[in-house]
């Protein structure tokens, strides 16, 4: 008797790359590149090829995500220490020998040139992670004091840059893993009492401090500057104020419903600056008004909270850490970056998450939704 083995059709071959595959994440992460998507084919209409570049970005950041997500949590949790050190390394090679652009030394050459601190957007949540994975159950205030070490030794490098963007978001991933390892609230008070006192200080005080010639300790010159702008853009309208005044422009022009898609007269007649990097949000809000804000602000709300159900139902301490950290990145993305546009915080070099153009940060993006979903996977296929 002769017996004859059908061949697997190429779809029963491939299904299992895609089995677990959160498919309410998957949604939130769609609709955002297709809002950007959107954007940047109006806002980048006279860029040359921007929008294809965008969407070949994405294309690439889809394959990282697809290809991160096939890594289960423990080959992870294996490259956080070699991640680390190298982008740590590479930090210290920038400051030896990087390449400097436009007053900032923040890339380095090795064939191809890249910015090392965007490793640390992802190496830092891994690498404390793996660290309060290794010390559960036995966790001292010495083990948090050396993750504030580790924590402070990558930022450190990055502000000498300067790149206080990066800076921000490397602290802040690096602040969540500690904060959701159980930090005591004790610890956590002081400083906000006096980050909040310091504030008020700076508001109250604004004339005198950013009088010409006053000079703020720690601070460059240009983050000085943009304080002072922020309080009060109107001190130079037509130079430094300048980003953050048309931009407020463009929002309040907005009105409600928006002028419509390609319809932005602020963006076509390129009064917003950095239209399709950082200030992307101020020609979305032009054309798509307030009610196109709501729903893009509720598909961030949506993937932060998809997110932390995913942190919540992890099944190690290293993977909830690890998902809780890389979900509130997402929120401090496009919290960081509509503030500066609103006028509400500092301008710093964040771009909108799947909206602004940039190849690296669009990487960066993929790779966190990757582990995300690598999260998710490793757990439904557990509970198979």
């Amino acid at each position: 008797m002769a017996f004859v083995f059908e061949k697997p059709s190429w779809r029963t071959r491939i299904a299992p790359l895609f089995q677990g595959f959160d498919r309410l994440l998957t949604i939130a992460v769609v609709l955002l590149a297709c809002a950007g998507l959107l954007s940047m084919y109006s806002s980048g209409f006279d860029h040359g090829a921007r929008f294809m570049d965008h969407g070949r970005n994405m294309m690439i950041a889809g394959f990282i995500l697809f290809c991160v997500a096939q890594i289960p949590p423990q080959r992870l949790m294996a490259l956080a220490v070699p991640l680390y050190t190298l982008g740590v390394i590479l930090l210290i090679a920038v400051a030896l020998f990087g390449l400097t652009k436009k007053g900032a030394r923040r890339w380095i050459n090795l064939g191809v040139t890249f910015q090392p601190s965007e490793m640390l957007k992802i190496a830092m949540p891994l690498m404390l992670a793996w660290w309060f994975q290794k010390r559960e159950g036995l966790l001292r205030p010495l083990d948090f004091g050396v993750a504030l070490v580790l924590l402070a030794v990558p930022v450190g490098l990055i502000v000498k840059q300067p790149d206080l963007g990066t800076a921000i978001l490397v602290l802040s991933a690096g602040l969540y893993v500690i904060f959701f390892a159980g930090l005591s609230w004790k610890l956590i008070l002081p400083p906000l009492v006096l980050g909040f006192i310091g504030l008020g200080m700076v508001v109250f005080y604004e004339p005198e401090l950013c009088a010409t010639g006053v000079r703020w300790p720690v601070l460059h010159d240009y983050q000085q500057q943009r304080i002072c702008t922020l309080l009060d853009p109107s001190r130079d309208p037509l130079g430094k104020g300048f980003h953050i005044i048309q931009g407020m422009i463009a929002i309040g022009s907005g009105g409600v419903w928006g002028k419509g898609f390609m319809q932005g007269t602020q963006t076509h007649l390129e009064f917003i600056p950095e239209r399709t990097t950082d200030f992307i949000f101020a020609a979305f809000s032009e054309e798509f008004g307030l009610v196109g804000n709501l729903l893009l602000i509720a598909g961030f709300i949506f993937l932060v909270l998809r997110g932390l159900v995913i942190a919540l139902y992890a099944s190690t301490l290293f993977t909830r850490l690890l998902a809780g950290s890389v979900t509130l990145i997402f929120f401090t993305y496009a919290f960081v970056n509509m503030g500066m546009v609103s006028g509400i915080l500092p301008v710093v070099g964040v771009p909108l998450p799947f909206i602004s153009y940039g190849g690296t940060a669009m990487v960066t993006l993929g790779t966190g939704i990757g582990i995300l979903m690598s999260i998710a996977k490793s757990k439904r296929l557990v509970q198979s």
